[in-house]
């Protein structure tokens, strides 16, 4: 498979969203490191590539909420293929809908790294201690040393 063709970093468009703690999820207030959104990042003719602590979307649209749908403050967005999301650990997120059917997206997370699914009930208030604990990105999953994860 040949590499993907990547935005540059100049000329890519990047979604930084905050999410204050709501009810049970702690979003990015434990780490305060903002949601990234690289829209468009890969072409429309590239494939999936491996890299970690991240979403690729592969094919076709879909509504994503990242919080509680509860929540006012939420943050929903449409993503579609090319779009990458970079979740810092605690934020709440799901799919909320399809937008043209076949959408598909791969999730992979740091090497070494195991994670904890978290549902938001009382008994998981001890994962915050975990994520407390967890570095930042030393380098950028996508674009490694320029990427718009290191300033985030």
């Amino acid at each position: 498979m040949p590499p993907p063709s990547l935005t540059p970093p100049t000329s890519l468009r990047v979604s930084r969203h905050q999410i204050c703690k709501f009810n049970r999820f702690h979003n990015t207030s434990i780490q305060h490191q903002p949601l990234l959104i690289y829209h468009s990042c890969f072409s429309a003719h590239s494939s999936a590539v491996e890299s970690h602590l991240l979403l690729c979307i592969v094919s076709e649209r879909a509504k994503l909420c990242f919080d509680g749908e509860e929540n006012p403050e939420r943050v929903e967005t449409a993503v579609e293929k090319g779009d990458v999301i970079i979740i810092p650990a605690g934020v709440a997120h799901r799919s909320l809908e399809d937008l043209e059917g076949n959408f598909l997206m791969v999730g992979s997370y740091p090497v070494r790294k195991n994670w904890d699914m978290c549902y938001g009930s009382a008994d998981e208030e001890g994962y915050t201690e975990n994520i407390k604990h967890l570095e930042w990105l030393k380098r950028d999953p996508i674009y490694e040393d320029d990427g718009p994860a290191l300033g985030a």
